[in-house]
């Protein structure tokens, strides 16, 4: 496992997940250093921890869930944190608990995954699209509140690449507005704004474990984070089918002809195992995790300092090499943020350069043999939002980025010296090459 561990991608050719399960293109083409789909470091304490926790009598929301949460929460200071199925069900539990309806508004960045977009969809709320930083890729506090209106009931933010959003006026603007905000950290485990963690400063922090991200538990996986009480009973009930205790106050219960008395309820199946309560109207879903999972999150949380620092000293390796190329941008660190470089995203400046981005892009694949990808394709583009009435124009530096200026190149821990200076040499003569 670790450094020996076989590195096999898969195309939508031969699974289901198509190229969210891998970028192996079975073109013909020789790749030096592929994009690997694997963004962690596995060793005898993953193996240990899940075999281990195969041989317990309960394999769903048992004790290693339980650790993981608390574990979890300590790591990224809040009192409170739910293990679930991935991120977008973690998102799908936040617009419930926000009491989001039909006919509501919700300011969100068009620059992510179309998971932040679905929940909303889901619930039949209207995502408002406010447009990007330049310099960070995230939403623009600038750009938000003129896109507040009587109908506005949150924003949900996303911190791209593992470098967390200027939260203080986001958060300024959300008081002033009386908005929820909710983070999508799916980039930032162990991230920092000003000294606070990812997922402490909105109300509510959506966290991912798939295999690109920085740790994972087994491949898919997320977890919630809030630091209000109030949110507590109702995150729980929409994780796990609305299910609640029956009231312990209530001196009798009746169903149809049965009848029972308090001095019965001692019983502990009586008058059932769980009541089913609505919250507000809601109801929830299975979105639970199982517990060989939390077992792999939880050896994967002790290295996440190691794993986190050896993302940065890439990252920080390819931006030296590649400074001063003209024409490419190296990615910019905010002074204030705790950049944890879940993607490393390099932009051509095509007017500098002196040919375009899916030019230079082609050249670096197919001569070079180093694979970048794309994230994200501006949200409102796809069928789905289109068909809602969305038009082609909305967000112009969103738009820029995914069309012309961006693309991440590899990045994860297991990188080796040799792949990155070869990373930086295939940029520079790409670069070379297609100035000519």
């Amino acid at each position: 496992m670790g450094e020996k561990r076989e590195e096999k991608m898969y195309t939508g050719s031969d699974t289901e997940g198509g190229i969210t399960s891998g970028y192996q293109m079975n073109d013909g083409v020789k790749l030096k250093v592929p994009y690997s789909f694997s963004g962690s470091i596995f060793d005898e304490e993953e193996e240990k921890a899940v075999l281990s926790a195969m041989k317990q009598d309960s394999l769903t929301m048992g004790p290693q869930v339980q650790l993981f949460q608390e574990e979890f929460a300590k790591v990224h200071n809040v009192p409170h944190a739910f293990a679930t199925t991935n991120c977008t069900t973690a998102m799908h539990v936040a617009a419930q608990v926000f009491d989001l309806r039909e006919g509501d508004e919700v300011i969100v960045t068009p620059n992510t995954f179309i998971a932040t977009t679905l929940v909303l969809l889901k619930e039949k709320v209207k995502p408002v699209y406010a447009d990007i930083d330049p310099r960070t890729f995230n939403i623009d506090p600038s750009k938000i509140e003129e896109k507040v209106t009587p109908r506005t009931k949150a924003i949900y933010v996303v911190h791209y690449g593992g470098q967390i959003c200027d939260m203080d006026p986001i958060m300024e603007i959300a008081k002033k507005h009386s908005l929820f905000v909710m983070e999508d950290c799916a980039h930032t485990v162990g991230a920092e704004y000003k000294g606070k963690k990812a997922g402490s400063i909105g109300d509510i922090g959506c966290f991912s474990f798939h295999s690109l991200k920085n740790i994972t538990t087994l491949g898919e996986g997320g977890m919630i984070t809030t630091n209000r009480d109030d949110f507590v009973d109702a995150i729980g009930k929409m994780r796990c089918m609305s299910i609640g205790q029956w009231p312990e106050e209530q001196k009798t219960f009746k169903f149809g002809d049965y009848t029972l008395t308090k001095e019965a309820v001692t019983d502990y199946w009586i008058p059932s195992h769980f009541d089913v309560i609505s919250t507000k109207g809601h109801f929830g879903n299975n979105y639970r995790m199982n517990e060989p999972q939390a077992a792999c999150g939880r050896a994967q949380l002790k290295k996440v300092d190691m794993l986190i620092q050896k993302r940065r000293e890439n990252s920080r390796y390819l931006s030296e090499g590649l400074k001063g190329v003209k024409g490419l941008t190296v990615p910019y660190e905010d002074e204030n943020c705790f950049h944890v470089y879940h993607l490393y995203t390099l932009c051509v400046e095509e007017e500098k350069l002196g040919a375009g981005r899916d030019e230079f892009m082609r050249i670096l694949y197919k001569e070079e043999g180093i694979q970048g990808i794309l994230h994200y394709q501006p949200n409102y583009h796809f069928t789905a939002l289109k068909e809602l009435g969305y038009g082609d124009q909305h967000c112009p530096n969103a738009e820029k980025f995914f069309y012309k200026r961006e693309l991440n190149l590899p990045m994860h821990p297991r990188l080796t010296k040799k792949e990155l200076n070869m990373i930086i040499e295939g940029v520079k003569k790409a670069a070379d090459k297609v100035r000519k």
